[in-house]
């Protein structure tokens, strides 16, 4: 099963306008989310860290572990996204198990992008 696949079905869409976040640095969090639709970006502090094209994930820290943001999330167009919670993302990990390697990747990427930012 393709990755972008997993989401195609999915019950829990939410629209962000452009301009808009899905969410801020700092907010409460236990959800992830897959971009449908749109470019968002990833920002810490004054830092722009990454641009979301759809099939990117994001959140992928507060599925893991619940609690603070530690970036802003927003629209940078029009965006749909999935909505995954934990029951959800479980399911998905049995349904596909390279999908929580890919999640584990792609939040190790993000963590060193994000130290090499403060170091420089």
């Amino acid at each position: 099963m393709m990755f972008f696949e997993l989401f195609s079905n999915a019950p829990e869409i939410i629209d962000i306008p452009a301009g808009q976040p899905l969410f801020n640095q700092g907010d409460h969090g236990s959800t992830m989310y897959v971009l449908l639709r749109g470019q968002a970006e990833i920002v810490i502090g004054n830092h722009l860290m990454e641009v979301l094209e759809p099939g990117n994930i994001v959140g992928e820290m507060s599925i893991v572990a619940p609690g603070p943001r530690s970036a802003t999330v927003r629209a940078s167009e029009d965006c749909e996204f999935v909505i995954i919670d934990e029951h959800r993302f479980n399911d998905l990990v049995r349904q596909a198990p390279g999908f929580a390697l890919k999640v584990m990747r792609i939040l190790t990427e993000r963590l060193r992008r994000a130290d090499a930012t403060l170091l420089a």
